[in-house]
């Protein structure tokens, strides 16, 4: 018979997330797997901290933050990095994104959209948008009332892995509040062209080798 210690290792072990293929080195994630690349995040940015962990009991993901902050630990820009894979026990789970735009980054294909959100909407607890708040709020981080966002995701293995690459700003420069730029409102006009230069400057400012 095992030794008390020893069972629960093994049952640790059986539920942990995977072991990490990945390294961080000053503002550059790398990744010897699925997919290997490198990116890398403009000087500016400063490391936030990573987390591992099973997304709502599907995903094995690995978590890397950077942000752009004030000198009072207020976030102005936001590079969320996530590598997910689903597990072996999920055969026929598969990442479905719908949206119809797409661009190329190292001749890679990424699936491109973007959104507006309000800090104070509710979270879903256990996710990954959950893991990565909490991660800020323990480095002493304060995230904008509005930030608007870019999601940049790339598939591989059948669709059942991904690079996702977050880029978010504060809403804030822009001079209009999360209202003004939302369907429906007078000043939506303007969203499509604030809209695409935020995914420029996501393009511009996350480097991939």
């Amino acid at each position: 018979m095992l030794p008390k210690l020893t069972l629960t290792l093994l049952l640790f072990l059986s539920v942990a997330p995977q072991t990490s293929h990945r390294t961080v080195q000053n503002n550059t994630v790398t990744s010897d797997r699925d997919p290997a690349v490198q990116i890398q995040l403009p000087t500016s940015s400063k490391y936030v901290g990573e987390d591992h962990f099973v997304l709502l009991g599907f995903d094995n993901c690995d978590l890397y933050a950077f942000v752009d902050a004030d000198s009072h630990n207020r976030i102005q820009n936001l590079y969320w990095i996530q590598f997910e894979a689903y597990s072996p026990s999920k055969p026929d789970a598969h990442h479905q994104y719908t949206s119809p735009r797409h661009t190329a980054i190292a001749n890679l294909d990424f699936y491109v959209d973007t959104w507006l959100r309000a800090t104070s909407e509710p979270t879903t607890p256990a996710s990954d948008l959950d893991h990565l708040n909490a991660l800020l709020r323990t480095k002493g981080y304060t995230v904008p009332q509005a930030m608007m966002s870019v999601r940049l995701v790339h598939t591989l293995d059948d669709n059942r892995k991904e690079l996702m690459l977050i880029y978010s700003e504060d809403v804030a420069p822009t001079k209009f509040t999360l209202q003004d730029l939302q369907t429906g409102s007078a000043a939506h006009t303007h969203w499509p062209a604030i809209e695409q230069a935020l995914i420029t400057r996501a393009k511009q400012k996350i480097t991939i080798h």
